[in-house]
């Protein structure tokens, strides 16, 4: 019985990190597309109405358009932009994915500012998309992430 229960542990545990995996995709597809100033794959990865928000020192939350984003990553060269992760939590209900994650951005390889992004996502003709990022923004006690 206990070989039973420890064997339908293990399925449901594989089949969740699987869950994930398939959440955090476009995420780090979105982090690869930055690296690489790719405008194209960048654009897969958000819903057509996604927004995008950061918080300010001051508390002030500042909104940014998806297209301008997009517009301003593409005029970067390869390798200057890079924001490396730590996905600290992924919570699900359904079609609706919530992942956190701390992170440490590196403009032309050097560490520039960290914080933390929280993303909402949702699942579309069984795909997950981005379609709300908020995020805090700090050069103060940054950590560098590998």
């Amino acid at each position: 019985m206990n070989k039973i229960i420890a064997l339908l542990l293990l399925i449901s545990i594989s089949a969740f990190g699987q869950q994930n995996k398939e959440i955090e995709k476009p995420i780090h597809n979105l982090f690869l597309a930055m690296k690489n100033a790719d405008p194209e794959l960048m654009k897969t990865v958000f819903t057509d109405n996604a927004i995008l928000q950061t918080i300010t020192k001051d508390g002030t939350v500042k909104s940014d358009n998806i297209q301008e984003f997009i517009t301003s990553v593409s005029k970067f060269s390869k390798n200057d932009l890079e924001e490396r992760i730590v996905v600290e939590a992924v919570h699900t209900d359904g079609n609706l994915a919530s992942v956190f994650t701390p992170y440490s951005f590196y403009l032309k390889g050097k560490l520039s500012h960290c914080g933390a992004n929280s993303f909402q996502l949702v699942q579309q003709n069984n795909e997950w998309k981005i379609q709300y990022i908020i995020d805090t923004r700090r050069k103060e006690n940054c950590k560098e992430i590998q």
